[in-house]
């Protein structure tokens, strides 16, 4: 599947990316337009697979993506959070760790939105 280019450059892309998947670990939902939604599904699945290895060379290679940022409320950061309460949460779940739910459209511009989440 091609990736959806979302009106960006790479790198704003890539950088827009890591800050949502990073938010929807951090918060476990987040309401964004429905292609970014969709195009972001694919890249927290993949974080969650390799927390649920759980071993160093997984962290390193989400720490190289997530945004390292401290949880609200608690001394944990994205990282932790992930590896310690998300990853485990899925471990007899063979994938699909996450829902796009549609929600309407933006007042402003009339953009389909949608919630991304964590399934329960």
């Amino acid at each position: 599947m091609r990736n959806r280019k979302l009106g960006r450059t790479a790198d704003h892309r890539k950088a827009l990316l890591r800050n949502l998947a990073t938010d929807v670990i951090v918060h476990e939902k987040v309401e964004t337009t429905e292609k970014k939604a969709l195009e972001l599904r694919t890249v927290v699945d993949e974080l969650v697979t390799l927390a649920k290895k759980g071993d160093l060379a997984a962290r390193r290679q989400v720490l190289a993506y997530v945004r390292d940022v401290k949880v609200a409320g608690t001394d944990k950061t994205a990282v932790q959070k992930l590896f310690d309460e998300i990853g485990p949460r899925y471990e007899k779940r063979n994938g699909g760790y996450t829902r796009v739910v549609k929600t309407g459209v933006r007042r402003g511009d009339a953009a389909p939105m949608a919630y991304i989440e964590f399934v329960k």
